[in-house]
């Protein structure tokens, strides 16, 4: 029988993670390839050029624009502070001077005898890339950034909000089922990547968010709480950017869904190890998913090398794999398959596709269409 790929979430305890760590327009590399780096170490910088002030000189001195030059108390090139004089006139016998200050500090760029104005551009606005994990340098990209890679646990969720950010993980629910709320989320959790269970309250998030949590896994969330939190319905966008303390990685879908188990037990067994955490998402072309990253600095390379080959060994989608249903009526629920009828069945819509048999954790059985099914990548 010959198997096919269904794309899924990754959630695998040893994994080979790489991250292209790249600026968005040349700048400086400053590392080089075999350097151990942190989330927070700086890989490449590179300065985004400042914001052009026009300042027409001449007009407001009330002067030709080829006599601009005589006015100017500094030249092309020359560095200003804000509020400093750039040009001024003599005025009668030395009195009521018109003075034209700078908008911003930065440069003097270009005086033009032409259109009379003074161009000054802002200081240069830095732009720095982090590694994001803790890790290796494995390539170089010359003036552009470089690839970190780790060997570790690798988690991705359905949808996440928020930026990258890191911290020690710390589960505050006893069980996949158990729903976080304010009650569990303290001061002392600062900075830390804190585990919930089958959901997660709008009080819990305010409150996260007010002691500055670094980032949340749970399994649910109610779409409703979500757009409160963020101020806007999200829809299809890329998330990732919002402006936010805490960065949410919702692992199952909207609602109160339990965490899956094997997720849960991963979280709560690297509980108190160092993990980096995004929710950028993008469920259009060019796949993101919100990722969970876990370093693990004792799993030797030939270990690795071992586990990579028993992976490439499995099938995608074959008997005993396991699902995650991505459409209603079992959203959210995750099983083994236990059959793949090769020929097309007619289902309710009266249409006909490939289906497959699917067992759940209550024993309980259904028919769903393949293509509503993704693999969890064991």
């Amino acid at each position: 029988m010959g198997h096919i790929y269904t794309p899924g979430l990754k959630v695998t305890e040893f994994y080979r993670i790489r991250k292209r760590r790249i600026l968005p327009l040349k700048g400086e590399t400053l590392v080089r390839v075999g350097d151990r780096v942190t989330p927070d170490d700086v890989v490449a910088k590179a300065d985004l050029p400042g914001r052009a002030e026009p300042v027409n000189v001449a007009n407001l001195l009330g002067i030709p624009a080829t006599e601009l030059a005589l006015f100017m108390k500094y030249k092309e090139g020359d560095a200003i502070e804000k509020g400093e004089v750039i040009a001024e006139n003599k005025g009668f016998f030395g009195l009521f001077k018109t003075q034209i200050r700078s908008p911003v500090k930065g440069t003097i760029e270009n005086i033009s005898t032409v259109t009379g104005q003074v161009l000054v551009r802002s200081e240069p606005i830095p732009v720095e890339v982090k590694a994001y994990i803790r890790g290796k340098v494995v390539e170089v990209v010359p003036e552009e950034g470089a690839v970190v890679e780790a060997v570790g646990s690798f988690i991705q969720g359905i949808f996440g909000i928020g930026g990258e950010r890191h911290g020690k993980i710390t589960v505050v629910v006893s069980s996949p089922e158990e729903v976080l709320d304010e009650t569990k989320i303290r001061p002392e959790h600062q900075g830390r990547v804190l585990v919930g269970g089958s959901m997660i309250t709008a009080s819990a998030i305010r409150r996260a968010e007010e002691y500055r949590v670094s980032g949340i896994v749970v399994g649910g969330i109610d779409d409703r709480d979500l757009r409160d939190f963020i101020g806007y319905d999200i829809g299809v966008a890329i998330t990732g950017n919002e402006d936010i303390n805490t960065t949410l990685v919702i692992s199952e879908g909207f609602g109160e869904m339990p965490m899956a188990e094997r997720t849960f037990a991963l979280l709560k067994k690297y509980e108190g190890k160092d993990a980096s955490i995004s929710g950028a998402t993008q469920i259009r072309a060019g796949v993101i998913r919100p990722e969970v990253v876990i370093p693990l600095e004792d799993v030797t390379e030939q270990r690795m090398k071992e586990i990579e080959k028993r992976s490439e060994e499995l099938p995608v989608l074959s008997i005993g794999s396991l699902m995650r249903v991505i459409r209603i009526p079992y959203f959210g629920k995750i099983g083994k398959v236990v059959a793949l009828p090769p020929e097309l069945q007619k289902l309710e819509s009266e249409t006909s596709a490939r289906v497959l048999e699917i067992e759940f954790p209550d024993g309980t059985r259904a028919i769903v269409p393949r293509a509503n099914v993704e693999v969890i990548e064991e």
